[in-house]
């Protein structure tokens, strides 16, 4: 749960490297919570049209509202660990702009999130993995 909650304790912080940990297991938290939203304030229809079903879910009533505010409140934490996810290998976090370009965009980002990081240090900072490491001999 520690790893969860991480980016909303650095909730703006661009800045810095985080690991694959944390990126994951907040979108892990996230796609629970709508889960659970959409459990609790859901409506699921199935609907026929063009000759197959089509099924089909919805947030309705105050769900929509708290499914809006919770989206609010993560979309800062989102951007910057993602941000700080595309540090850890080094690479600028503009390459989020690539979510722009659909389908392609959006697989080359999801390679990108599963990627280990460098190891060692890196222009952004210390690796999240053993930050502890220094050159003794250097």
């Amino acid at each position: 749960m520690t790893w969860m909650l991480l980016p909303y304790r650095r909730y703006a912080e661009f800045s810095g490297r985080s690991r694959r940990r944390e990126y994951w297991m907040f979108a892990l938290f996230y796609v629970l919570v709508m889960v659970a939203l959409n459990v609790a304030f859901g409506t699921n229809e199935v609907t026929r049209g063009a000759g197959t079903f089509v099924y089909g879910s919805r947030l309705v009533g105050r769900g929509s509202w708290v499914a809006g505010l919770f989206w609010l409140v993560t979309i800062v934490p989102s951007l910057a660990v993602s941000v700080r996810r595309l540090h850890d290998q080094d690479r600028t976090g503009w390459l989020l702009l690539l979510a722009l370009i659909p389908f392609l965009g959006w697989f080359a980002l999801f390679v990108l999130m599963c990627l280990e990081g460098t190891r060692g240090a890196n222009r952004y900072g210390p690796d999240p993995k053993n930050p502890a490491v220094a050159d003794v001999f250097a």
